[in-house]
């Protein structure tokens, strides 16, 4: 019997045991081909890239850890050259986290002091969006909106006002352009901070690009542009979240570079080090440095583990390849073939109403009625089957319900580590097909 207190205790976990390339094997021998990039859009360089793991035994042999509150170290100060090189325009600090749900408590922690030192201390609410996932500590559950995540917590969370996502497959209006559809959702934003006092704002926040709660959206032409336009307006500093979009999984090294904006916060975890070391980044404008330097002189958050070596030397190697020539050419190209393999396979499927995203991050979202586009009823659980029928058949993937609102709709989400080939991506899409029409068939036979 296990010790462990597992997310889901209920659920029976294979033992993972080796990864290689493209796959994991468990103890059994059975291989996976990892559809979904170690299980949480992570492990970009696949599994066992050696130039990284042998960057991980060189550090430790060399000094695993030390507080980097006391010591900087070669590798945090060769990690943060490198990220901020040909970052968006602005961002010339790091400050290194954990997690993604540490860099996102850190981007709210410094917008707060922030204004705290320039003499604004009113400045303190945040504005997020609805169908949004921003980290699993109480400040990422509080300005994201996951709500089977957030619900048991509610009455503990700091107070957030939440507008409408960029969820254009349900929120455009029937003779709606894509652009006017984009610039009135955006324009919800002004008149939240113009209702909530705009000079009480401290911060909006929003993925440039939405993981898996709502299903890797992308923002419609013109949203992020009018959203900036508002923040600079009234004084209220952007935080984008890459957590899971960012470095290289849109096909640009910044998933905000295609929106033509730069934030005052971008935050990373992912995939700065690929999995093979947990770390996360808040990168910073200039000027909030300037601020706290000149005023108090020091960050007020921070934690232990703040810039490990190790986890810093781990990140080199891998931003070394997500940055070296060609590497994110390649993986436009491998997008490129996944979006035409998902729309070869699932455009006419009765049962697949949306096929979007960017890069190598795409989404299905299924409905029971395609012309309605009414969700199936939570009572099927469609994402639950289609996540065991794709196991069952060797495919790591991730389904989720709660799409449309938090309680209802389905999607499958497939974002492949980045070094997948087109053959990956045949094999990836073949076994989901199954999975899904295996999954939907017995929903079906048990309707009936």
């Amino acid at each position: 019997m296990s010790s462990v207190f597992h997310r889901i205790p209920k659920r029976h976990l294979p033992v993972a045991v080796k990864g290689e390339g493209m796959y994991i094997f468990d103890k059994d021998g059975k291989r996976y081909i990892d559809g979904y990039a170690g299980g949480a859009c992570v492990s970009c360089l696949g599994h066992s890239q050696e130039t990284v793991i042998e960057a991980v035994r060189d550090q430790i042999g060399k000094m695993a850890f030390f507080h980097s509150a006391m010591f900087t170290s070669e590798p945090l100060e060769e990690l943060a050259s490198i990220l901020t090189t040909n970052a968006p325009e602005g961002l010339t600090r790091v400050f290194f986290t954990n997690s993604g749900s540490e860099a996102v408590e850190t981007a709210i922690m410094m917008a707060r002091q922030y204004f705290v030192e320039i003499g604004q201390p009113q400045r303190k609410k945040v504005i997020g969006r609805r169908n949004s996932y921003h980290g699993g500590g109480l400040t990422g559950l509080a300005v994201g909106y996951q709500v089977a995540r957030r619900t048991p917590f509610e009455e503990v969370l700091p107070n957030v006002f939440h507008v409408s996502p960029c969820y254009e497959y349900r929120g455009r209006l029937e003779g709606e352009t894509l652009e006017q559809y984009g610039l009135r959702v955006a324009n919800e934003l002004e008149q939240a901070i113009l209702g909530l006092g705009p000079n009480t704002i401290m911060a909006f926040i929003a993925e440039t690009v939405t993981g898996t709660t709502n299903g890797t959206t992308p923002a419609v032409p013109g949203y992020f542009k009018r959203v900036r336009e508002i923040c600079d307006k009234y004084g209220v500093l952007l935080v984008l979240d890459e957590v899971f979009c960012g470095l290289g999984r849109t096909g640009t090294l910044h998933a905000c570079e295609k929106e033509g904006v730069a934030p005052d916060f971008l935050t990373f975890a992912k995939g700065i080090a690929a999995g093979y070391q947990p770390i996360g980044a808040t990168m910073v404008n200039q000027k909030i440095y300037d601020a706290i330097v000149s005023g108090s002189g020091t960050f007020k958050g921070g934690y232990t583990y703040s810039g490990h070596a190790t986890a810093c030397a781990a990140a080199i190697a891998v931003q070394k390849v997500l940055r070296a020539p060609g590497f994110l050419d390649q993986v436009k190209t491998t997008g490129s073939v996944l979006s035409q393999r998902l729309n070869d396979r699932f455009g006419q499927h009765p049962h697949i109403g949306d096929i979007r995203g960017r890069g190598m991050m795409m989404t299905l979202e299924l409905v029971d009625d395609r012309s309605t586009k009414a969700p199936f009823a939570p009572s099927y659980g469609v994402s639950s089957k289609i996540y065991q029928s794709a196991q069952a058949r060797g495919l790591i993937t991730h389904a989720l319900s709660g799409t449309v609102d938090g309680h209802i709709g389905d999607h499958v989400v497939i974002c492949p580590p980045l070094i997948a080939t087109g053959d990956h991506i045949d094999t990836i899409v073949g076994l989901l097909g199954e999975a899904i029409d295996a999954a939907l068939l017995d929903r079906r036979a048990n309707a009936a």
